[in-house]
């Protein structure tokens, strides 16, 4: 399987398709860092080897933190902390729904960021998911079946995303949809089909539910890099 780049630990869009091609090519990420969830490491990694981000430095937390809001804020601090070391500007790549401080609901993800990294723009979106399809695409998408979303990285991080869960979680959570849907843009179901399929079934058995993929263009996540870089 191809090489990701390595974890450090411890609203309405227009496609890039629809971009003007010389605009686009005048943009760049250079003076920017990214700071984004271990979950999007396939996608950024893809969109560096194809030449479209630029960043001067991309920085991830652990995937799936939503699960551990504590540990969430711990890392995005200490991520947020190195990013200001590379370059002043940053984009978030973390949903609005991924965080809520359990002692104050109020306390957001942009309430944190406004804290930690007033300059930072975070991608608009509600979660990792909607960085890949909005909820127009995934409604025709999903051609009226209840749907459980999947992306490459929870596919490839779903024991780390679903760590504590037990079998009377997972029995609340799953049952409830028709099927998931990994929503594909860097080609890893046909990876994992190729090399790993047991690795498919295992996490289909645990979930109890089909496991189909759909492969997307990552013309909205791009186009939410690029609207980052003119709010700026």
């Amino acid at each position: 399987m191809r090489n990701t780049v390595p974890l450090i630990t411890t609203g309405d869009y227009a496609t890039a398709g629809e971009m003007d091609t010389a605009t686009r090519q005048e943009i760049s990420f250079d003076d920017y860092v990214i700071v984004s969830c271990g979950t999007m490491v396939e996608e950024l990694h893809y969109l560096r080897e194809s030449g479209f981000l630029d960043a001067r430095k991309v920085l991830f937390t652990a995937p799936g933190l939503h699960e551990n809001q504590k540990e969430l804020e711990r890392q995005l601090t200490k991520q947020l902390a190195n990013a200001a070391r590379y370059a002043h500007k940053s984009i978030i790549v973390y949903g609005e729904r991924c965080f809520l401080d359990p002692s104050n609901p109020y306390r957001d993800i942009d309430a944190l960021l406004e804290e930690k990294a007033p300059g930072a723009t975070r991608v608009r979106a509600r979660s990792c998911i909607d960085m890949l399809a909005d909820e127009q695409e995934r409604n025709v998408i999903s051609e009226g079946s209840k749907v459980y979303w999947l992306s490459p990285g929870w596919l490839t991080h779903w024991k780390k995303i679903f760590q504590g869960w037990d079998a009377a979680k997972a029995n609340e959570t799953f049952p409830m949809h028709d099927k998931a849907i990994l929503l594909d843009p860097v080609g890893i179901f046909e990876q994992y089909s190729a090399d790993r399929p047991e690795d498919i079934l295992i996490f289909a058995d645990w979930m109890g539910l089909e496991i189909q993929f759909y492969p997307i263009s990552l013309d909205r996540f791009k186009s939410l890099l690029l609207q980052s870089i003119s709010s700026q």
